[in-house]
């Protein structure tokens, strides 16, 4: 800007009318869509000449902002701004902006309101971003304003993307400036550096042609600080649908690596190439990983399900959560004639009382402590036998055990005071369990032995936690089948069929379709489920819980049920409180508990 310029130059914008807007081009109150093309986007490339001082809502002696589409400049805003505030010598020097010159110009809150205005629609440009961002944003903090959080592209961050070190040995604007041979140079005052801003971006525009970056949304990805890895590689995004499903990361011998659930299978799959994307172990799956296929599902659930199963199936090595749901353990009444309770791997045929499953043989052998601290059921694994004795453990001594080896308690005594309440505890209400554990962390407080007390309480939220979750599958896998359908965010219906707790078929019905009809397609189609024996008889449990998430939604509508879905009226669920509230303390505090 000469020296002769008076200190405030209006507005020179030129806006076209909607008519006059480019295809697809969003109107002038909405900022640009991440789709849009480089080529229909609306830049303001801005610069802000300073006092050189932190951002803390002054400071700012000019602004100069260029507004191009297309390559086509639009309108220009330029003014001088007083900082309320001494230039000191050096930026006098560095930029001709002397005190004179600012004493008439307006300060920075008058002219907030009209750059505002000139940003609205438009990309944020500016060399080295995060400092002119900074410096507006305090200002519009500080005198009331909000800041419009526009889209923002940094060309210094996006040259470092683009052009190698032996290109150019610096990032500066000057720099990039002579390397493209632009018409304007930069000259330390905002609207001459805004222009040769103008003239590199698109000059790095050009440049990224060769990078398969056309839209928006990819230049400002691209700009971010991405892996060469993740460079590379983005080229598996390419083509991907945009609807819920599974997406699978295969090897060059067609592994797969990695699989992922989404309601929009491609916008998932392109953030795996994004500077948010910093896992380690994704880095590493992304530099083996050869192709991405895709499953199209009809909705969320049957995607998260289809996860589930894939998983369970390959065993991906870049998975880590779903991968053995086989390696749960349970804890099993045994059926004899003096009953414990054995930590198994998998249910029998039979009519046993189970607990579980349980994730870990640690939360098991916990919720097993519990049981023991409730009731008087033996801790020994010997079988027992009704005709002849057996030397009685150090627990009948100490009075924790009615020592049934020695048949100083009979079979019908023993069932009554120790396998009876266990059983009712599993099966139906664990009140007796509930009390006798309350009770000993009472008395342990009263003593001032709260570490005990702890211990205890963590066991006690182990046997909860284990019965309710357990209580709640029961409830829906002894359903021979259940129609259910929910609102889909097009609306439409998302349907589906379980049955047994595993879901045997899904379907949508488009806006204006009757569902009924597609309900009836779905159940003719649907996997045909056997009632099988235990809780979880056809499916994991991480599957069906999934699966009662979606139903108990309160937009999730229940069509059909073979029968009756209820849960024990007095059974573990109304302890949930107490559930949460033994958890909540147990994370305050956590015990450490010596085998």
């Amino acid at each position: 800007m000469p020296p002769n310029l008076p200190a405030v130059v209006p507005p020179q914008y030129v806006q076209g009318t909607l008519d006059g807007l480019p295809p697809g081009t969003p109107g002038a109150d909405g900022w640009p869509d991440e789709a849009t093309s480089l080529r229909q986007t609306t830049f303001v490339v801005l610069d802000l000449e300073t006092t050189g001082g932190a951002p803390d809502g002054g400071g700012i002696t000019e602004i100069g902002a260029v507004k191009v589409r297309g390559g086509e400049e639009l309108g220009i805003l330029a003014t001088l701004v007083n900082p309320g505030e001494p230039i000191p010598p050096f930026i006098t020097v560095l930029t001709g902006i002397t005190q004179a010159m600012l004493l008439p110009a307006p300060p920075v809150e008058e002219v907030l309101p009209s750059l505002l205005e000139f940003l609205r629609g438009a990309v944020l440009v500016a060399h080295n971003a995060p400092y002119d961002v900074g410096f507006l944003k305090a200002a519009c903090a500080r005198h009331g304003y909000t800041w419009p959080n526009p889209r923002v592209l940094d060309t210094a961050a996006l040259a470092r993307r683009v052009l190698t070190r032996d290109e150019v040995p610096n990032r500066k604007l000057g720099t990039l400036a002579a390397y493209f041979r632009t018409p304007h140079q930069p000259t330390h005052r905002a609207l001459a550096d805004a222009h040769a801003t103008v003239d590199v971006l698109h000059g790095l525009i050009a440049r990224l042609g060769g990078h398969r970056v056309e839209t928006l949304g990819e230049a400002i990805e691209f700009a971010r600080a991405v892996t060469p890895t993740q460079r590379r590689k983005r080229h598996l995004a390419e083509g991907l649908p945009k609807v819920p499903g599974v997406y699978i990361f295969r090897a060059a011998d067609d592994r797969p690596l990695y699989v992922g659930t989404s309601g929009d299978i491609a916008t998932r799959v392109r953030s795996y190439f994004t500077a948010a994307e910093k896992r380690a172990r994704i880095s590493e799956m992304l530099a083996a990983a050869e192709r991405v296929e895709a499953v199209e599902c009809a909705h969320p659930l049957e995607a998260e399900v289809r996860e589930l199963r894939l998983i369970a199936a390959h065993a991906p090595p870049y998975n880590r959560r779903s991968k053995f749901p086989e390696r749960v353990v349970w804890l099993k009444l045994t059926s004899e004639p003096y009953p414990r309770l054995s930590l198994v791997r998998s249910l029998g045929p039979d009519d046993a009382a189970y607990l579980g499953p349980f994730s870990s043989r640690r939360s098991a052998e916990l919720a097993a402590a519990g049981v023991h601290d409730a009731v008087p059921l033996r801790q020994c694994t010997p079988r027992l036998s009704v005709r002849t004795t057996s030397p009685a453990c150090a627990l009948a001594e100490l009075g924790r055990c009615p020592a049934p080896c020695e048949h100083r308690i009979s079979v019908e005594d023993y069932t009554a005071r120790a396998v009876e309440p266990v059983r009712s505890a599993l099966a139906d209400d664990p009140q007796v369990v509930v009390d006798a554990l309350l009770a000993r962390i009472g008395v342990l407080a009263d003593a001032r032995r709260y570490e005990e007390a702890a211990v205890v309480r963590s066991r006690l939220a182990a046997v909860l936690r284990a019965t309710v979750r357990m209580q709640r599958l029961v409830g829906l896998t002894r359903i021979g089948e259940l129609a259910a359908a929910r609102r889909a965010a097009d609306g439409g219906w998302e349907i589906a069929v379980i049955r047994h707790g595993r879901l045997a078929g899904a379907g949508t019905a488009a806006p204006g379709v009757p569902p009924r009809g597609v309900l009836d397609l779905v159940r003719a189609t649907a996997e045909t489920v056997l009632p099988g024996h235990g809780p979880v008889p056809n499916a994991s449990a991480e599957e069906s819980e999934r699966i009662l998430s979606w139903l108990e939604r309160p937009d999730t509508r229940l069509v059909e049920t073979s029968t009756g879905w209820a849960s024990p009226a007095r059974g573990a669920g109304r302890f949930r409180d107490l559930l949460v509230r033994a958890e909540a303390a147990s994370s305050r505090q956590l015990p450490t508990e010596r085998t």
